[in-house]
């Protein structure tokens, strides 16, 4: 009996202890794990994308006139001038046009110079008739001062005087009105050659613009470049019929490159003009400046352009595939740590395992973030300056306040 006594109440005791025992800590391996450590100093403000190269002169070539395409001289690829002739269209109707307007014009030039030798014909004849009466007012003169003095001697009857004196004022009077006859008929001549003279102005516009699309069916680069696309959606075919406007080529300057990088729309609220970037083109990292925000987002991201301020290494092409840095701002004497995994939204409170200081055991604290960065994130609340947290992913052991490190 006292040993059965004795056997229960050691069970007993240890049935308590057992109870009282906390449960086992799960494990987790120590060299699985990324830790870092709390700083405080300077913290470098950084957002990241990825984006292209794309040219900074981009040109497409929209088809001026409709038209059937003739000939394709120049392929994809192909280096251009900006005289270089890609295309050769047809086009019956416009070189009809121009034929017609080269005529019309002929015809005005024609009238403009049969009106100019009729109108300097009425013109002599009007100086012709101004001259007679001229030549008649002056020998009325003299006659009348000749009665006038044989008037006087009592030659000549008063009454004879009289009437050479009124028909000499009679002739002064046709005289000036064939002066101010001829200079009317010259303003109405410069008004007539004037009218049939923009007539003909207006004739050679018409031709010189019918000969501008005439020309313009043989389409040109426009600029110094490669010739990127023939056609928008589909390529160009010899034989197929374009419209009017529609785009027949791109041409690009592949020496002036600018970086094209999608941020993060929730990254992207901090980004300014100028602001100092880098693009690394996978052959070298090229600095630069933001150049262009766009001000809209699409699929979440903001397009940012970068205007590349050093020398392209080599094999950087349009289109080729970037990633791209932009320095916000640099934060003096804060608290910071190299980014977790779970920190992925700004200003926000997360739980972080802390490694305490034995290094066996890793205790979940709340810690109030602030400012994010490519790898870094400011501390607002929560850990010290040498505090070990992981920054790994730690989701699986989110039911557990401590894990242990082995």
């Amino acid at each position: 009996m006292i040993y059965a006594g004795g056997s229960l109440l050691l069970l007993a005791l240890v049935t308590v202890g057992l109870m009282r025992l906390e449960p086992a800590l799960p494990s987790v391996s120590d060299s699985s794990p990324y830790k870092g450590t709390v700083k405080r100093g300077e913290m470098l403000r950084q957002v990241h994308g990825n984006g292209t190269l794309v040219p900074e002169e981009i040109r497409w070539i929209p088809a001026a006139n409709a038209g059937r395409i003739e000939s394709i001289l120049v392929l994809p690829g192909a280096r251009v001038n900006a005289d270089t002739v890609l295309l050769e269209l047809s086009n019956p109707e416009l070189d009809q046009a121009a034929f017609d307007a080269e005529w019309a014009l002929k015809a005005a030039e024609a009238e403009l110079a049969n009106l100019k030798v009729t109108l300097e014909s009425q013109r002599l004849n009007q100086v012709a008739a101004a001259a007679t009466v001229a030549s008649e007012l002056n020998l009325a003169e003299l006659d009348a001062v000749a009665d006038e003095k044989l008037a006087k001697d009592g030659l000549v009857a008063e009454l004879t005087a009289k009437r050479s004196r009124a028909k000499a004022e009679e002739l002064r009077g046709r005289y000036e009105i064939e002066k101010k006859r001829l200079e009317i008929g010259s303003e109405a001549i410069a008004a007539q050659l004037s009218v049939q003279g923009a007539k003909v102005e207006q004739m050679r516009a018409s031709l010189n613009l019918k000969k501008h699309q005439v020309d313009s069916l043989k389409v040109r680069a426009g600029i110094f470049g490669v010739l990127q696309r023939l056609g928008d959606a589909l390529p160009l075919q010899v034989g197929q019929q374009v419209s009017l406007g529609a785009n027949l080529a791109r041409v690009a300057d592949p020496s002036k490159l600018k970086a094209e990088i999608k941020i993060a729309e929730t990254q992207a609220k901090d980004i300014q003009l100028d602001q100092v970037a880098q693009i690394d083109t996978r052959n070298g990292i090229i600095r630069g400046r933001v150049l262009r925000i766009d001000p809209a987002s699409q699929n979440g991201t903001r397009s940012v352009d970068v205007k590349l301020e050093e020398a392209l290494p080599k094999g950087a092409v349009p289109d080729l595939g970037v990633d791209g840095t932009i320095e916000l701002e640099r934060l003096d004497n804060v608290l910071y740590v190299e980014r977790p995994v779970i920190a992925t939204q700004p200003d926000s409170a997360v739980g972080l395992f802390k490694v305490a200081e034995n290094g066996k055991t890793a205790v979940r604290v709340p810690v109030k973030l602030g400012r994010t960065s490519v790898s870094t994130v400011e501390v607002v609340e929560g850990l010290q300056v040498g505090d070990v947290i992981i920054l790994s992913d730690m989701s699986q052991w989110d039911a557990y306040a401590r894990v242990q490190l082995k």
